[in-house]
């Protein structure tokens, strides 16, 4: 999470707050419970593990952890700030990052094709090495990648070359690339929901005066976004009708979700409090991982 989402209000503020409070490395056993996570990190991505869609990879700031369908998390990587991330739909084991060491610097564009195990710069972006804080995949074309890093970068084949396309919009919180055309983008920002038809060079407002605190497209066409005061929502991709994804919220603010591509039913999120949830059944009734 960036810095851009400490201006979404007295909510979403100390939600960020608590995410940028700076936690210490752990010294922890390699395996925790789900629920334990918060204690010790915070959360900054989630994947539904391909290569076995029983376990959930959640991408955090002290590293990728594995989930397994007991609430165990197992630490699989090098210890260090995967600020954006995301899964590579063209591999069942490839993945995307970008970040921060556990020393200093930035990590640049990198990716891992073991499944989170071990990594490598592919490249460092413009103006590198980049940490991007937003960053998407295109399921239409997974070649085509998006980060945002002093403005909004594209690369056109698999992350080895950057481009700058022009400014970020304002107060950004979160980039979802569409699964239906490769030339749509959506942006999540204090201000509601954009909508891109040109890849980020002009915007226009879908949902407005309420902030967005995530947005996600899913491959099959599916987007999901979080509206404060309304909650989680979804549509098909197109004219965009969201109905309510039904559930009591409270105080929860949605950072991330992820969705079984073998069972759509099945829907992980990540909360500003960083509790992760399970539905098993579209939507309808969630329960915290590791409790």
């Amino acid at each position: 999470m960036g810095l851009e989402r400490n201006r979404l209000g007295t909510a979403l503020g100390l939600a960020c707050m608590a995410m940028l409070a700076g936690y210490g490395p752990s010294a922890a056993a390699d395996t925790i419970s789900v629920s334990e996570l918060k204690n010790r990190t915070h959360i900054h991505g989630l994947s539904v593990d391909r290569a076995n869609p029983d376990y959930l990879l959640i991408a955090t700031h002290h590293g990728l952890y594995r989930a397994a369908p007991d609430g165990k998390a197992e630490l699989i990587s090098v210890v260090q700030d995967f600020m954006g991330f995301t899964a590579d739909p063209s591999s069942p084991t490839s993945l995307f990052a970008s970040g921060h060491p556990a020393e200093v610097g930035n990590l640049g564009f990198i990716a891992s094709e073991d499944n989170g195990a071990t990594w490598r710069q592919v490249s460092p972006g413009v103006d590198g090495p980049v940490d991007f804080h937003q960053m998407t995949v295109s399921p239409a074309d997974p070649k085509v990648i998006y980060g945002a890093y002093g403005g909004l970068q594209k690369s056109l084949d698999a992350g080895k070359t950057w481009s700058a396309v022009g400014p970020l919009p304002e107060k950004l919180i979160d980039l979802a690339a569409s699964a239906k055309d490769v030339e749509t983008l959506y942006a999540a920002t204090e201000r509601g929901l954009l909508v891109s038809a040109n890849g980020g060079r002009d915007w226009l407002a879908s949902i407005e005066g309420s902030a967005v605190s995530m947005v996600e497209a899913m491959p099959g066409g599916t987007l999901y976004a979080f509206v404060l005061g309304r909650g989680l929502i979804r549509s098909s991709e197109g004219q965009l009708d969201f109905a309510s994804v039904g559930h009591d919220w409270g105080d929860r603010i949605l950072l991330h979700v992820a969705v079984d591509s073998t069972d759509p039913n099945r829907i992980f999120v990540a909360s500003h409090h960083g509790e992760v949830l399970v539905s098993a059944d579209g939507g309808a009734t969630w329960k915290e991982i590791g409790k």
